[in-house]
C-alpha cells in the first residue's frame, strides 16, 4: 500500500492538497509528484485514463504521493479492478444514496466488510505480498463518494451514516446541472446545496471536498472547513500557463 498513508492522513482531516490529472502522462504525473501533492485524482471518468494508464501513473508516482482514481461507475468489477493496482483509493461518482454509498464500500473492502475480490496485481507486488496486503487493504483503502445530484443531497443524512464512508466531495458542475442549470454554480439553489452538504460533513466530522478551479478558491475552500483540497486540473493549468506566456510576449 501507499506508504503515505493516505486514509489515515484523510481520516485526521489534515490539510491534504491534491490536483485533478485527466491526461494520462506519467512524466505529468511525475511532476505533480515532485511538486510536492499531497495527492493525485486520476480520472477514469471523463480524462482518457484506462487501467494500464492509471498503472502506469502509480508507478511513476510511487510512494511519494497518493493517486485516488474516480472510477468510471459505482461498479464492483471497475473498483476491484482499479484497487488491483496499488492506488490509495477511489472515488466513486454519483451516489445519490445509502444503498449506492454501501454497493461501493462492499467492493472496496475484503470480506467480511465488503465483498472485494482476490487478484494478485500491482496492489499485491503481483502476488508475492498477497497475505501482507490483505491484512491492510481494508484499513488503507480510501472510498470517497461523489455529492454530484441534488438526490444525493436529498438523502445525504442516510449517506453519511453509511460505515466505511470516508469523504464527500462535492461535484459542483453535475449538482448544477441536476438543477436544471448546468454550470450556473453560483446560482442560490446551487449554493445552498453546497452549503448543506459541507456543513453537514463538517458537524458530523467527516472530510470534504469540492473540486476548485483556482488558487483563489481553493484558499475560499480552506476557510469554510474544506480539508481535502482539490485545486486545478492539468489542462486547465497548461492552457493558462500557455495564455499566460503569449500575453507576456504581446501575442493577441
Amino acid at each position: 500500500m501507499d506508504t503515505t498513508n493516505f486514509r489515515a492522513r484523510l481520516l485526521r482531516r489534515e490539510r491534504l492538497v491534491g490536483t485533478l490529472l485527466t491526461i494520462p502522462a506519467p512524466a505529468l504525473a511525475e511532476m505533480c509528484a515532485d511538486a510536492g501533492f499531497d495527492w493525485l485524482f486520476v480520472d477514469m471518468e471523463h480524462g482518457a485514463f484506462d487501467l494500464d494508464a492509471v498503472e502506469r501513473v502509480a508507478q511513476a508516482v510511487g510512494e511519494r504521493c497518493a493517486c485516488v482514481v474516480r472510477v468510471p461507475a459505482n461498479d464492483r468489477v471497475w473498483i476491484g479492478k482499479v484497487l488491483d493496482l496499488g492506488v490509495s483509493g477511489i472515488i466513486v461518482p454519483l451516489v445519490n444514496s445509502a444503498p449506492e454509498a454501501a454497493h461501493a464500500v462492499r467492493a472496496a473492502k475484503y470480506p467480511p466488510q465488503g465483498g472485494r475480490g482476490v487478484g494478485l496485481g500491482r496492489a499485491a507486488r503481483y502476488g508475492a505480498h498477497l497475505n501482507e496486503y490483505l491484512a491492510g487493504a481494508n484499513d488503507e483503502t480510501a472510498v470517497i463518494v461523489q455529492i454530484e445530484h441534488v438526490d444525493a443531497v436529498r438523502n445525504l443524512e442516510s449517506i453519511v451514516e453509511t460505515p466505511d464512508v470516508d469523504a464527500l466531495m462535492i461535484g459542483p458542475f453535475d449538482l448544477s446541472g441536476s438543477f436544471g442549470k448546468p454550470g450556473r454554480i453560483g446560482d442560490a439553489d446551487v449554493q445552498a446545496a453546497i452549503a448543506h452538504v459541507r456543513d453537514t460533513a463538517l458537524r458530523r466530522e467527516i472530510p470534504v471536498s469540492i473540486f476548485c478551479p483556482t488558487v483563489e478558491q481553493a484558499q475560499q475552500a480552506q476557510s469554510e472547513g474544506y480539508t481535502l483540497i482539490l485545486v486545478g486540473a492539468d489542462n486547465l493549468l497548461f492552457g493558462h500557463a500557455l495564455r499566460a506566456l503569449l500575453n507576456d510576449l504581446g501575442k493577441e
